[in-house]
């Protein structure tokens, strides 16, 4: 079976733990898309791994973990990672591939991509990990691939500076590339779990753009970052928060506001951890927006979805959630593509009861409070979309699995 994993909202979703705690019944997990200005936190007993370029499910013994066609690779911080993980007493030699397709992201590109974007009509705030850079001049026919690496006619255009900065890591990645077409072909009777990066409002066409990232993070990326068509995946999950997120610039429009939620963004920036594992940056947080999830459902097909972080509400009196936009005085359910209408956009709230208990002991949906499955059965209903696991806390174990995202639909 093939399963797909992504953001439903502006990244930092929890990706990170839903594809560590799925990886158990897969073979294989393949991030598809993204470079290093993504960052999947995974904690398991306590320990606590943070992972930028290497699929989360590697933290799984035996599992199998591919970086694909649609990534952009920084080998320097490809193989920083890897040690940390062998420090962390993660063996990963002979389960890490590199597709031979994938872009490599050089020691230039981050400084160029900080100059591009201070010169920018519109500043969207990037990480400055060469992301966007790699991307462009994939897209002008003029980047390096890994394939590259071994090409004696690509090899010798490359300039000293670029041969400098690559020829350590020539032979250390060798044995690790793989054409990951033919391989996820030799594979198919085996389960795939593709990872997302970033999330659905990101992605380079479905997202808001300027204010997005330069890959493709909707469900459509799996079959090109795979190498296989889109009718040879099964089922797409989508992660999404309890509560709403955004880091850097771009329209938010069920941000929290001082004005009318008081210091509510704050305390949910706190109690939630909301900083960002790659910059440290704040996230901006807001609302549930069942507007923007509604379209994230929509636009990928998602079959199911994944809750997390529903603990961040516990011992609240009132939760909110945002169910539709005011624009110019007219109220609408539809995300607009526009960026003025998205900043003009106010939003129209529905409140629910708190539960004043911690869900973070619950193990089984029928042990959480009828507030929380309230607040859960809810969006449900308005998404017409399951919520099949729900997660209480930042630990693998924390989390309610209410049918197997595994089972066909």
């Amino acid at each position: 079976m093939r399963l797909v994993v992504i953001g439903a909202q502006w990244g930092d979703e929890g990706k990170g733990k839903i594809v560590d705690f799925l990886a158990e019944d897969a073979d294989i997990v393949l991030r598809y898309s993204g470079g290093a200005n993504a960052g999947h936190t995974v904690v398991i007993r306590g320990q606590t791994f943070k992972l930028h370029l290497i699929p989360s499910g590697v933290i799984t013994p035996k599992k199998q973990a591919v970086l694909g066609i649609g990534m952009v690779v920084d080998l320097e911080n490809l193989f920083q990672e890897l040690e940390g993980l062998e420090k962390s007493g993660i063996s990963w030699q002979g389960r890490v591939f590199v597709s031979d397709r994938a872009h490599l992201v050089l020691p230039q590109y981050k400084e160029l991509d900080r100059k591009r974007d201070a010169e920018r009509r519109i500043p969207i705030g990037t990480t400055g990990r060469g992301i966007g850079i790699t991307y462009a001049l994939k897209a002008h026919r003029d980047g390096i691939r890994v394939a590259d690496l071994f090409d004696p006619e690509v090899w010798k255009r490359l300039t000293k500076e670029e041969k400098s900065f690559l020829q350590p890591y020539r032979e250390k990645i060798r044995d690790m590339v793989v054409d990951v077409s033919k391989f996820v072909f030799d594979n198919r009777d085996r389960n795939i779990l593709f990872e997302g990066a970033q999330g659905t409002l990101l992605d380079l066409d479905l997202g808001t753009y300027p204010f997005v990232s330069s890959g493709i993070s909707c469900a459509a990326g799996a079959a090109i970052g795979g190498g296989i068509g889109p009718q040879s995946l099964d089922r797409v999950v989508g992660v999404f928060k309890a509560y709403s997120t955004r880091v850097g610039n771009g329209p938010f429009p069920s941000e929290f506001t001082a004005k009318r939620d008081g210091t509510l963004g704050d305390s949910i920036r706190e109690i939630g951890r909301e900083y960002g594992v790659t910059t440290g940056r704040p996230r901006r947080c807001g609302y549930l927006d069942l507007v923007a999830l509604s379209y994230a459902c929509r636009s990928n097909s998602i079959d199911a979805l994944c809750l997390t972080k529903l603990d961040v509400y516990d011992g609240m009196e009132e939760i909110k959630i945002c169910t539709g936009y005011r624009i110019g005085g007219r109220e609408t359910r539809d995300f607009p593509a526009a960026i003025d209408s998205l900043n003009r956009a106010e939003p129209v709230v529905k409140s629910f009861a708190g539960w004043k208990e911690s869900v973070k002991d619950c193990r089984r949906y029928e042990d959480l409070p009828a507030e929380a499955s309230s607040y859960i059965e809810f969006i449900e209903e308005h998404l017409q979309t399951p919520v099949e696991i729900v997660s209480v806390g930042p630990n693998r174990s924390e989390t309610i699995l209410r049918s197997s995202p595994w089972t066909p639909s």
